[in-house]
């Protein structure tokens, strides 16, 4: 049988226990021998982003305990369909790549540019985020091209984000979605902190 290979790429500022419950999830229901996070150098018109060697070094910490979650740190600036696509389908030859994305990110794949190869070369896994459930299925129908196969998922964390982890971690507070390696890794490394 081919190898399933997962890739979920993001800028993961910081990962969260969405993320990685999204991951698990994906392992299963997906039947993946494995998923790769692929943390994006780039910010995408993103601020209070940590550099990428901390986001990379919580990335790793966080999958630690699940021997089917992977990481790839690729030199590309951001993920693109031209250039990463190629890279990945060549480390992976042979194997059904899949990738996971977040609800929030198939509403805009469409302007993706030549999203179009990866949809009829891939599957996709659709981790539907807290708001968009009734918006997905007319995501889909609006894509140029539908992808090979597409799995809905509803998260076990629905209402987690980077944005509401940074600001609890700012605040030296608690809110769904923040890892223990996570807080300690902010900590030690002053990331997230507001000196007022």
């Amino acid at each position: 049988m081919k190898a399933r290979i997962g890739i979920y790429s993001g800028t993961f500022n910081p990962i969260h226990t969405g993320h990685i419950g999204f991951a698990l999830q994906a392992v299963n229901l997906g039947r993946l021998d494995k998923v790769y996070f692929m943390p994006e150098r780039y910010r995408r018109n993103k601020t209070d982003v940590a550099h990428f060697a901390h986001r990379v070094a919580m990335v790793r910490q966080a999958i630690r305990p699940h021997q089917r979650l992977g990481l790839i740190e690729d030199s590309s600036i951001s993920f693109s369909v031209e250039h990463t696509l190629p890279k990945l389908s060549y480390r992976f030859k042979g194997a059904t790549l899949v990738f996971l994305i977040g609800s929030d990110t198939l509403a805009r794949l469409k302007q993706w540019p030549k999203v179009e190869s990866l949809l009829r070369s891939s599957e996709l896994i659709v981790g539907i985020r807290e708001g968009d459930k009734d918006y997905v299925r007319l995501w889909l129908n609006q894509l140029p091209v539908q992808p090979q196969k597409v799995q809905l998922i509803n998260s076990f964390v629905p209402g987690a984000s980077s944005t509401k982890v940074r600001e609890a971690l700012r605040r030296q507070q608690e809110t769904d979605g923040i890892l223990p390696s996570v807080r300690k890794y902010s900590d030690q490394n002053w990331l997230y902190i507001s000196i007022a």
